[in-house]
């Protein structure tokens, strides 16, 4: 390798799929396959990972379960925040060039397919203006609603409507933003498949039948586990107000429950929907980029999964062109 360091080695794919796990299973064996002297350190790209507060619903991986290996971008909100992708990129990539001092090897590890590509990809988020950003979403909040948002936004730029949830209000108005104060297309702002720096990225890959029975496994775990005391908990610290964590898959649910709208059945059925929706926009998100190499988990146990996941990583760097590391 040319590079002073060591790539990035990302683990991505959609939710339930153990990508956090396989992250952490690989990243002991990392620094003696990539010929560094320090330590490989998990940098999560989950944009509700970064919330104080959200562990049962996020499945955040315990502390006592993360092997000594230190996490990065977790816990880094307050419930009350507003996420930002353009934040997350800055400061995450803070973290790596941290890592990289101290002859570490930075894996990313998450299934917030925007939030990967800012950390990696050669992509600038341009500025937001506040007044826009209000008029819009008081045009949301109005009887134009989500869908009439969306509409506008198949109007003015049909590419970036096409590869944006109609459902997800906060892209929808980020977007028409970007197009107002840029005057340009949103979609002509979406990043190439170009690394800013060297990486390699793995991805999770399951049948999908076996994926949503991974998720309604998670689902019941989660309540089981105390996901509504957990929201009881964040209330009285403003999780209610908070634009993005409120809505936040499993806490709008529980949030529901609590104030007598929704019964404990219904929420984990809603929360089980709403994340087998998550994880098929998220394998239509990961399936575009061409540069991720997939890993077939049924059936494999992590022995099996750690010696593939190690497997691709040596081929990649012996496939690479001499500068590409």
């Amino acid at each position: 390798m040319t590079s002073d360091h060591a790539p990035i080695i990302a683990v991505v794919g959609p939710t339930a799929s153990g990508k956090s796990d396989l992250a952490l299973t690989i990243a002991q064996d990392l620094p003696a396959l990539l010929g560094t002297s320090g330590e490989a350190e998990l940098v999560s790209a989950d944009a509700m990972q970064l919330y104080r507060g959200m562990d049962i619903g996020t499945a955040k991986t315990p502390l006592e379960e993360r092997r000594g290996i230190t996490h990065h971008q977790i816990d880094v909100l307050d419930v009350t925040d507003e996420a930002s992708v353009a934040a997350y990129q800055r400061e995450g990539r803070r973290d790596i060039a941290d890592i990289h001092r101290r002859a570490g090897i930075a894996v990313v590890a998450g299934g917030s397919g925007l939030y990967v590509r800012a950390l990696l990809d050669v992509i600038d988020f341009p500025g937001t203006d506040p007044d826009i950003r209000a008029r819009i979403e008081a045009e949301g909040d109005g009887p134009l609603g989500v869908q009439g948002l969306w509409d506008k936004l198949c109007e003015r730029d049909p590419i970036a409507a096409s590869r944006i949830d109609p459902h997800n209000a906060r892209r929808i108005v980020r977007a028409l933003e970007v197009i107002e104060l840029t005057g340009e297309p949103f979609s002509a702002r979406l990043p190439r498949y170009e690394f800013a720096q060297p990486a390699v990225m793995l991805g999770m890959r399951r049948e999908p039948a076996r994926l949503d029975e991974r998720i309604a496994v998670r689902t019941h775990a989660m309540f089981d586990e105390g996901l509504l005391d957990e929201v009881a908990h964040l209330i009285p610290l403003g999780l209610r107000e908070g634009k993005t964590a409120s809505r936040a898959t499993g806490y709008a649910q529980a949030l529901s429950v609590l104030d007598g709208h929704m019964s404990r059945d219904e929420a984990i059925e809603s929360v089980a929907l709403a994340t087998r929706q998550l994880a098929r926009r998220q394998i239509k998100w990961f399936r575009r980029d061409p540069r991720i190499m997939w890993i077939d988990a049924d059936g494999c146990d992590e022995a099996a999964l750690r010696a593939n996941a190690l497997k691709l990583i040596e081929r990649a760097l012996s496939d690479a062109q001499p500068e590409s590391f």
